[in-house]
């Protein structure tokens, strides 16, 4: 059973994380994420599944204040933060997952994947899915999990594409790898709001379950 003071929940099981898990965007800035919980998200995230074990994510870690409002500064548009972004920035960890298009290709080439080169023209008819991205993207899922079974908050969102240069530039990123979003991570704070859109409600399982084949689901 986990302990209280460590932040984690106690006796929760992983059916419960996941109904615990919501995208939470607000935080306390007074309280920051303990190093061995940092370092348990990030190896969780590394025991996310990946096309031929390729495993060709990367994961930049900001941390300091310095880091995290450069990363702000460059992805955010011009003007004042808004409430959501202001909320946001208090975020005492950000985990941006990575992914690479080369590792895969690499990894693919190689005499046991059977396709021995790298051929550009031939990329979208072995790849229809950009498992580079898939895989990185569930890397982040495991992240946001963690932060549940840690007793943290979390929440992924996206890099704006007019700004993926501008944080490249300032992080160094390589071009053999590109952001698939963000995951702002740490304690949940007294001004969080839920997202509106989860007014539409949970789909029901018989509206997104096909058994067998394709049927229409009932109106």
């Amino acid at each position: 059973m986990a302990s209280l003071t460590s932040g984690r929940l106690p006796g929760v099981e992983f059916a419960d994380v996941v109904r615990r898990r919501r995208m939470v965007r607000d935080y306390d800035p007074d309280r920051p994420v303990p190093p061995e919980v940092r370092e348990r998200l990030l190896d969780h995230a590394t025991r996310a599944p990946s096309a031929g074990f390729t495993q060709g994510w990367a994961f930049l870690v900001l941390e300091s204040a310095a880091d995290r409002d450069l990363f702000w500064s460059v992805t955010a548009g011009p003007g004042a933060p808004d409430a959501w972004l202001t909320r946001m920035r208090r975020a005492p960890l950000l985990v941006v997952p990575l992914s690479s298009k080369d590792a895969y290709l690499e990894r693919y080439a190689e005499p046991d994947k059977g396709w021995t080169d790298r051929d550009p023209a031939a990329v979208d008819a072995r790849w229809p899915v950009p498992y580079w991205d898939v895989d990185a993207g569930m890397a982040a899922l495991m992240v946001l999990l963690t932060a549940v079974d840690e007793g943290l908050g979390a929440c992924f969102s996206g890099v704006p594409g007019p700004r993926v240069d501008a944080f490249r530039e300032a992080f160094g990123i390589p071009p053999t790898h590109r952001p698939v979003g963000v995951v702002s991570v740490g304690y949940p704070g007294d001004g969080d709001r839920r997202s509106p859109s989860l007014k539409r409600g949970r789909r029901r399982l018989d509206e997104v379950v096909h058994r067998g084949r394709w049927l229409t689901p009932p109106a």
